[in-house]
């Protein structure tokens, strides 16, 4: 039976009231959170302390959403209480214990990114295969080695990335990383034929061009004002950033004016054995 359309019913006085009262006080919330917003715009720097460009500001507020999930996680619950506490805590985090700056100077290409995530899922199925065939068969353990590569990767945090890559498939394990070198010591679990030591060096090429394609490719690599500097960097002041940076750039510039400078007659005759 279908009920004959007409006007909604109207609503009850007390109803009406409660309605009005949550409306303005919305209202009035919303107000005072955006005076409040604007207050604190006008006397705390908010984007200075996040950072002094837009990928170190991106990564502060990914750390703060990332720290907030987590203790979200931890306690279980969803809601507006535990979200709030959780960027509470964030903060605190990030400010009472900052951690040394890793530089950002590249862009993410997702779609490398999944084909990245598809090699480690099929290497860590393939190397575990192996690991776990050569723990039962009935023969004696095949000979390890730590071998030596070295990786074109420019920043720290993908070098980071891709020794994490190296340490999660079974089978290898980095002991040790030459940081200005950028050279890895790799301890590998099957060395027993030449084959098998192509086909390590092999992944690591593999794993290399694809971090490089994922994070830092050459036409879109930044060096950060970051890079380069030791950890202490951090507790630097952003207004004093730029002045670090534009001397860092000046000793670049005297350097290569240096290298270019033309080399006297004088210099030609020593390095070719001659008496000046």
């Amino acid at each position: 039976m279908t009920r004959p359309m007409g006007h909604a019913p109207a609503k009850g006085p007390i109803r009406g009231r409660i309605h009005h009262a949550w409306r303005m006080s919305f209202m009035f919330c919303w107000w005072n959170l955006a005076r409040l917003a604007v207050g604190l715009r006008n006397r705390v720097h908010l984007l200075g302390w996040l950072g002094a460009d837009g990928r170190e500001i991106a990564v502060r507020l990914w750390t703060i959403a990332w720290l907030t999930f987590v203790w979200v996680l931890l306690w279980g619950t969803l809601s507006w209480a535990n979200v709030l506490a959780g960027i509470v805590v964030a903060l605190v985090i990030i400010y009472l214990l900052p951690l040394p700056r890793v530089p950002v100077e590249g862009r993410i290409h997702p779609a490398t990114v999944v084909v990245l995530v598809g090699r480690l899922f099929w290497d860590f199925v393939v190397s575990s295969a192996e690991v776990g065939y050569a723990a039962i068969r009935p023969r004696r353990p095949p000979l390890s080695a730590v071998l030596r590569t070295r990786l074109a990767i420019k920043s720290d945090m993908v070098l980071t990335l891709a020794v994490d890559y190296l340490n999660l498939v079974p089978g290898t394990m980095v002991v040790e990383i030459d940081h200005r070198r950028r050279l890895l010591y790799v301890h590998v679990f099957d060395v027993s034929s030449e084959k098998k030591v192509r086909d390590f060096y092999k992944q690591v090429a593999t794993v290399e061009r694809l971090f490089i394609r994922a994070f830092e490719r050459d036409s879109e690599w930044h060096p950060s004002p970051y890079h380069g500097i030791d950890e202490e960097f951090h507790h630097v002041p952003s207004s004093l950033r730029e002045h670090l940076q534009t001397a860092t750039d000046k000793q670049l510039d005297g350097g290569r004016g240096k290298r270019d400078a033309p080399v006297s007659d004088t210099a030609r005759g020593t390095e070719s054995g001659g008496t000046p």
